[in-house]
């Protein structure tokens, strides 16, 4: 199947491909590059740790904006167990000015890095912000939402669950579910 598409790629359906792969539970990361605000390359492997989570954020999605203090929040809880963060706005549309103008205003504490050419979306097949994987060693063992509520009363704490059961040595209640959000504005291919 992959080879079909691979073949057809060249009338303009790349972009079908890319986002219908991408990684899945049980599925090893590889090592990828993403730029920090000063535009440096930096590895993946250099910000990774035992249990790191991979979160999609953007500028502009009132969605993701919603979530800012839950993730801060997140961050903040989880950080002194261990967990290392990533974070990463993948929006062709969002400028690198703009995401750390937007961290800055929001008291981030953590980093925002930048996706030129929105690969490591495509790679993990990310389609949303906020859309959270969870990767214990170098699996993904999480994948999705970080909660179930948009706004309101949250009754599925599912990021938050996730990650504790992973420090606890065991598998994620719902090691997959539906994350929602505005989507990442992929490079047009051409």
């Amino acid at each position: 199947m992959k080879r079909w598409l691979t073949a057809i790629a060249g009338f303009g359906l790349l972009t079908t491909w890319v986002i219908a792969g991408g990684l899945s539970v049980g599925s090893t990361v590889p090592d990828f590059t993403l730029k920090d605000y000063d535009g440096k390359d930096v590895k993946f492997s250099q910000l990774k740790g035992d249990v790191t989570v991979v979160l999609f954020i953007a500028t502009r999605c009132p969605i993701s904006n919603d979530y800012n203090e839950r993730m801060k929040s997140i961050y903040a809880d989880y950080t002194p167990k261990g967990v290392k963060f990533v974070f990463i706005n993948s929006n062709s549309t969002e400028p690198p000015e703009e995401v750390r103008e937007h961290a800055q205003k929001n008291g981030f504490r953590f980093t925002v890095y930048k996706d030129p050419g929105n690969v490591v979306a495509d790679l993990f097949g990310a389609q949303f912000t906020p859309e959270a994987y969870v990767i214990k060693g170098d699996r993904i063992v999480y994948h999705g939402r970080i909660d179930d509520a948009r706004t309101g009363p949250i009754t599925d704490h599912t990021l938050r669950s996730a990650l504790d059961a992973v420090l606890a040595g065991q598998n994620p209640p719902k090691p997959e579910t539906k994350a929602f959000g505005c989507t990442i504005k992929r490079v047009k291919v051409s």
